[in-house]
């Protein structure tokens, strides 16, 4: 392999700040934050607002869209006149 090309893989410590659930998993993302690990070890922080543990897909929570109160909204705004 070339030296210098290939981005840091390392170990990443990713936080969903919806649910609070953090995760330690290998990745290549910057970033300028660290925490302490229950290992004691420090690793890179990345925050994200949505994971496995919150996404309703994966919770098995689904969400309900207003769609006829949109589509009402929209035709109101755009009918022809």
């Amino acid at each position: 392999m070339k030296k210098d090309i290939h981005p840091n893989y390392r170990e990443v410590v990713f936080y969903d700040t919806s649910s609070e659930y953090k995760f330690l998993t290998k990745s290549t993302i910057e970033t300028d934050e660290t925490i302490t690990w229950e290992d004691g070890n420090e690793y890179p922080l990345y925050k994200v607002e949505v994971s496995s543990n919150s996404h309703p897909f994966y919770t098995g929570k689904k969400m309900l869209l207003d769609t006829a109160g949109r589509v009402e909204k929209f035709n109101r705004r755009y009918k022809k006149k």
